[in-house]
């Protein structure tokens, strides 16, 4: 099933290109100087120079001291609970209301 736009949608994009359109003929220098500075950027970016390629590189293998792989830690046994001694009335006093404040 192909999705379906609403024609505004359509209107929005044609009404985008060609305004584009008239500022990439009208003054090329405006459109042009962004997709330059843009298409720089991606390139550094997805092809760095060696020295900048160097720093984010900690270097080849063969001159890393090789790591060893942690020991296995024993797990800590779960602690038991146990049960402290609170200020709670005793079953006999179940008599009496119970005191505010």
């Amino acid at each position: 099933m192909r999705r379906r736009y609403p024609t505004a949608v359509y209107v929005v994009l044609s009404l985008i290109a060609i305004g584009i359109l008239y500022n990439l003929f009208r003054n090329p220098g405006s459109f042009l100087l962004p997709v330059i500075i843009f298409g720089a950027v991606f390139l550094l970016y997805k092809f760095p120079p060696s020295r900048l390629r160097r720093m984010f590189t900690s270097g080849p293998s063969y001159y890393r001291p090789k790591t060893k792989p942690k020991a296995k830690t024993q797990r800590t046994k779960k602690a038991r609970f146990r049960v402290i001694e609170g200020n709670k009335k005793s079953s006999n006093d179940e008599d009496e209301p119970p005191r505010y404040h």
